[in-house]
């Protein structure tokens, strides 16, 4: 028999301690950071929630694989580490509060999240399609495209006119757009099939004729307002006869019939398990007075359990100027989540626009320490769950609004430098009231409601953006009399 390799050679063997609901993902990055010198084996506790254990349960249930060498718990475990590590006989510790950080704490680098696939048609609407000229709705048409729009609707307006539908429909064809029509007039709707449109809103089972004029898809919706029954019978008929559709429940306005409404997304995904539906979300982010990054996380969670093929998304609220945007960014996240069985946490944070989950860098005492080692007159700032901090080698000072701040700086004679500051600080102020990351020198980051609009690609990449630019050249210019050697808050001096 072969001797066995030096024990130097074996790679570390660590049990990653995890619940149902985090071992799919967990399981996949642990397989990831795999290599010659770590050896992760994830150990599900048959719990759902592992962080939530006492460390009486993990002594009942943790079954520890053969030549585990150290044991890696949950970041927010909060039970006894040394009282586990007696029971068990090897090093116990907590990892990162996040899954997603695993790479990091292993001294990787992490695996940048894939957003390049989603399996969700988002159809925008253009709802005053009917007063714009061609020039304008290529326009519109374009930006909602880069937005992330695969289909541009046509809203038709009542008792308006659209003379140029047809040119309208070869115009966007033209442009390399999919076009449908949305409108409740069946001459408008039969129009629209016969130039070409790839789809037509609505359609139900009374008006089903529609769809024999021409090519277009037709979403299907209920003869009246919550009849389940009519839309089943539309699908069966179009199921029957070979007609392609989407059919749409629809999603009625909160307070007016919403939760109701909810429930027949479900049930018609119940009864009919494979057929094409969308979701027009429009009488939810239109008639909500609260953010859409929020509204529209909860409704593609609905989304992405059902396996809603389409959306139809609208923009005209100015509080709503960035819905397709982030429905674009969520299908995506969800997508990456669902496929990795994970929860939409750890997948790029491009909804998370108010908040982060992670606000501090520093803690108060780290910032106070590093603030005792500076010998220079630059002044730096931090934010920490104290507020403020505003430091150079002439003191430390912390406040929660900049106005506190600004006496004990010493900068009245310097316009250049109090702007600089004032704007720094006001940066400052907003993370701290809204519980955000600050840097000192970059701008506060939005999530996608705060990216500047291009393609959806490379609005989706993961890069990190390059440092601000405020005042750029004062700073350039004085850069030689930095410091270069003074560490900032969260680096290790």
């Amino acid at each position: 028999m072969a001797d066995e390799p030096p024990a130097s050679t074996k790679p570390e063997r660590v049990a990653l301690i995890t619940g149902s609901l985090a071992e799919p993902r967990l399981t996949k990055i642990a397989g990831e950071i795999t290599d010659a010198s770590l050896d992760p084996v994830v150990v599900n506790v048959g719990v759902k929630v592992a962080a939530l254990m006492t460390a009486d349960i993990v002594e009942r249930r943790l079954k520890l694989p053969e030549g585990t060498d150290r044991v890696l718990m949950p970041g927010r475990f909060r039970g006894d580490l040394d009282r586990l590590e007696r029971f068990f006989g090897v090093p116990f510790a907590r990892g990162p509060d996040e899954v997603a950080d695993l790479p990091d704490y292993f001294g990787q680098k992490r695996r940048a999240t894939d957003l390049s696939q989603h399996d969700v048609t988002i159809f925008a609407e253009i709802v005053d399609a009917t007063v714009l000229d061609i020039d304008a709705l290529i326009a519109r048409a374009l930006f909602l495209k880069g937005e992330g729009a695969d289909v541009i609707d046509l809203g038709c307006l009542p008792d308006t006119p659209f003379p140029h539908l047809e040119e309208a429909i070869a115009a966007l064809h033209g442009a390399g757009l999919k076009v449908s029509v949305d409108s409740f007039s069946l001459e408008e709707l039969t129009r629209a099939t016969r130039a070409g449109a790839d789809y037509l809103l609505s359609l139900n089972e009374n008006t089903l004729d529609v769809a024999k004029e021409g090519p277009a898809v037709p979403i299907l919706v209920p003869a009246t307002q919550g009849d389940l029954s009519s839309l089943c019978r539309a699908v069966d008929a179009c199921l029957a006869s070979g007609q392609p559709f989407y059919a749409d429940p629809i999603l009625d306005p909160i307070h007016y019939g919403y939760t109701a409404s909810v429930v027949r997304y479900a049930e018609l995904r119940r009864r009919y398990p494979d057929i094409p539906i969308l979701m027009g979300i429009g009488n939810v982010t239109e008639l909500t007075d609260a953010d859409t990054t929020g509204i529209n996380a909860l409704l593609m969670g609905m989304i992405s359990e059902l396996h809603i093929q389409a959306v139809l998304a609208v923009q005209v609220s100015p509080h709503c100027r960035t819905t397709v945007r982030e429905f674009d960014r969520a299908r995506r996240e969800y997508f990456a989540a669902r496929q990795a069985g994970a929860l939409p946490q750890g997948f790029g944070g491009g909804l998370m626009a108010l908040r982060d989950r992670k606000p501090y860098a520093a803690s108060p005492d780290e910032i106070a320490r590093l603030a005792a080692e500076v010998r220079d007159r630059n002044f730096r700032i931090d934010v920490s769950e104290a507020g403020i901090h505003i430091y150079n080698r002439d003191g430390h000072h912390v406040a929660s609004e900049p106005f506190a701040l600004f006496p004990h700086l010493g900068v009245e004679a310097d316009g250049a430098h109090a702007f600089y500051l004032g704007v720094e600080a006001a940066r400052a102020e907003i993370a701290y009231k809204l519980g955000k990351r600050y840097a000192q020198d970059e701008g506060l980051k939005w999530g996608v409601a705060g990216e500047i609009a291009g393609s959806p690609e490379e609005a989706h990449r993961l890069t990190f953006k390059e440092a601000g630019t405020t005042l750029q050249a004062k700073a350039n210019a004085k850069a030689d009399a930095k410091d270069r050697a003074e560490p900032k808050a969260g680096e290790t001096p």
